[in-house]
């Protein structure tokens, strides 16, 4: 059995942390010592890491709760965890495709003002943030 303090560093995560998968429910202390101490198993640093690595992937904790409950079902089947796979790749590349979009925006405005030596009133940046607010208003 494993403390907290001794589980986050077998997950090379904080306590902090481990306590938020706790509220969160992803992970509960396997027993607890007569002075109230939580007690993990062996199996919560594989569910850590599992959790964690799970974050890499852009899963949210939401997503990973389902995950987790997947692993437990008896119904449940391979293709189901791969539905959910699919639907967060799908999520990404829409991501992608924004910021691809607001980094296009972003070197547009920076070629406006390539000199940089004008005054802020003058910023050729600030005048094309405003004029999408008005773009924006008129729209409205």
């Amino acid at each position: 059995m494993l403390t907290i303090g001794k589980l986050a560093q077998a997950g090379d995560i904080s306590v902090d942390a481990l306590r938020y998968y706790e509220r969160e429910g992803l992970i509960a202390p396997t027993a607890k010592t007569d002075s109230g101490y939580r007690l993990y198993g062996e199996d919560a640093v594989r569910r850590v890491r599992f959790i964690q690595h799970a974050q890499a992937c852009g899963f949210t904790l939401a997503e990973i709760r389902e995950l987790l409950h997947l692993r437990q079902s008896d119904s449940a089947c391979c293709n189901d965890v791969r539905q959910r796979a699919i639907e967060k790749k799908l999520q990404l590349s829409a991501k992608i495709r924004a910021m691809q979009v607001m980094s296009a925006a972003l070197d547009r405005l920076l070629a406006e003002c390539a000199d940089g030596e004008q005054s802020v009133d003058d910023c050729p940046i600030l005048a094309a943030l405003e004029q999408v607010d008005d773009d924006r208003e008129r729209a409205s």
